[in-house]
Order: C-alpha cells, then sequence, then structure tokens
C-alpha cells in the first residue's frame, strides 16, 4: 500500500471514529509522541494532546453534536509527513479541513486537525462515501 493510500485509510478512520463516536478509536488515531494541535470551527487553538483528547471527548460524549462526513480526502506526502485536505459537511454546513499525520511505530497518528467553514468548490462537492464506509 503506498503512503498516499496509507494516508487515506488513516484520515477515514478518522472520520469513521469521529462519527460512530468511537473516544477510544480518537484516542489510538492521535499521536503520543508528537506534539499535537487542534482547531475545531470557532474553537482557540488546543495544543496539548490532554486538551486536544478532552475536546474530542466532549464533543463525542454530547448526544447533539451532528454527524460529520468527509468527502474529496486528498493526500499530499511530504518527508515524514502526509498532509490531507478534505471537505467535511456537517449537516448542512460545508468546512473544510487540513488532517496531518506523521508515521509513528509504524502506522500513520494524527498530529493536527484544523476545520471551518467554506464555500463549495469551483468544479463542485465531490461524491460523498458511503457512510461508515472505509475508502
Amino acid at each position: 500500500m503506498t503512503v498516499r493510500a496509507q494516508a487515506l485509510f488513516a484520515n477515514e478512520a478518522f472520520y469513521y471514529a469521529f462519527r460512530t463516536r468511537d473516544i477510544v478509536a480518537m484516542d489510538e488515531i492521535w499521536s503520543k509522541t508528537t506534539p499535537v494541535a487542534c482547531i475545531h470551527p470557532g474553537w482557540s487553538a488546543l495544543t496539548t494532546r490532554e486538551a486536544v483528547m478532552d475536546s474530542w471527548r466532549s464533543l463525542l460524549e454530547d448526544p447533539q453534536s451532528p454527524e460529520v462526513y468527509c468527502r474529496g480526502a486528498e493526500a499530499f506526502p511530504h518527508v515524514g509527513e502526509v498532509y490531507v485536505f478534505c471537505y467535511e459537511t456537517v449537516g448542512s454546513s460545508l468546512l473544510v479541513a487540513t488532517n496531518i499525520f506523521v508515521e509513528e511505530s509504524g502506522s500513520w497518528k494524527l498530529v493536527h486537525h484544523h476545520a471551518g467553514l467554506c464555500n463549495p468548490p469551483s468544479g463542485g462537492l465531490p461524491e460523498e462515501a458511503e457512510p461508515g464506509a472505509m475508502q
């Protein structure tokens, strides 16, 4: 499997944990050895693993949190890391997200997630994957 394919798989695992509200899987997806950061829409930057995981625990345990779907993910490998850009559909809102992964103990771990509101891309929004399907 190519680095690009591995990163896209890790990215889909992140969104699957998000949709299924699986805090154990979410914890496994995030790096435990590399510094992490997360910027949820409308939030201040979270720059410690404890703060990042507390934010996910809060979001995933909230029954009012909407389901989030990833669309049009593209991976860009770079030395020791992979940047993944994608669109998120959250209810009727569209967000653009950047997820950065680093290789850690033989797998790709998330070190940065940033999502914010955006307009649809000029070429149209990519098709949505089947809910819960690993791409």
